[in-house]
C-alpha cells in the first residue's frame, strides 16, 4: 500500500473509532478549540463534533517532505478523518516557517481540541449537546 492510501486509511479507521465511541454523544462539550505555539509556528484548531462533515484547511507547508513523509499527506488525513468521524474541523497556519513545527503543532492542536470536545460537561451530563436532541 503507498503513503496516500496508509495516511488515508487510517484517518477513516481512526474516525469510525471515534463515531464508535462517542455514541450518541450524550453529556459532551461537543466543542473544542486550541491555538498551539510550536516555536515560530502558530497553528489554530478548531472542531465541532456536529455529525457534519466539513474540513477548511489553510496552511503552507515550506517543504514537500519531512524525512521521506509527504506533507500533503495531512490535509488527506485530516480530511479522511472528518469525514468518516462527521466532524466539522478547522485547521489554519497562523505563522511557521519550519515545516516539521507546523506539522507537530497541526497534530497536538488537533488532539488538544478534541479532547476538550470529547469531554464531559458536568452541567449536562445526561443531556446531547444539540438544541434538536441529536447529532
Amino acid at each position: 500500500m503507498d503513503d496516500h492510501h496508509s495516511a488515508e486509511d487510517i484517518g477513516i479507521a481512526l474516525g469510525e473509532a471515534l463515531k464508535a465511541a462517542l455514541g450518541d454523544k450524550r453529556g459532551i462539550r461537543r466543542y473544542g478549540s486550541l491555538l498551539l505555539p510550536m516555536d515560530e509556528a502558530l497553528v489554530l484548531c478548531a472542531l465541532d463534533l456536529s455529525g457534519r462533515a466539513t474540513l477548511r484547511y489553510r496552511a503552507s507547508i515550506p517543504s514537500q517532505k519531512i524525512g521521506t513523509f509527504d506533507t500533503e499527506l495531512i490535509q488527506e488525513f485530516f480530511l479522511a478523518l472528518s469525514r468518516s468521524a462527521g466532524i466539522t474541523l478547522h485547521i489554519q497556519q497562523l505563522d511557521g516557517e519550519n515545516s516539521h513545527h507546523i506539522a507537530e503543532a497541526m497534530f497536538k492542536a488537533f488532539g488538544r481540541a478534541l479532547k476538550e470536545a470529547v469531554s464531559i460537561d458536568p452541567d449536562a451530563a445526561d443531556e446531547i449537546p444539540s438544541t434538536k436532541g441529536v447529532l
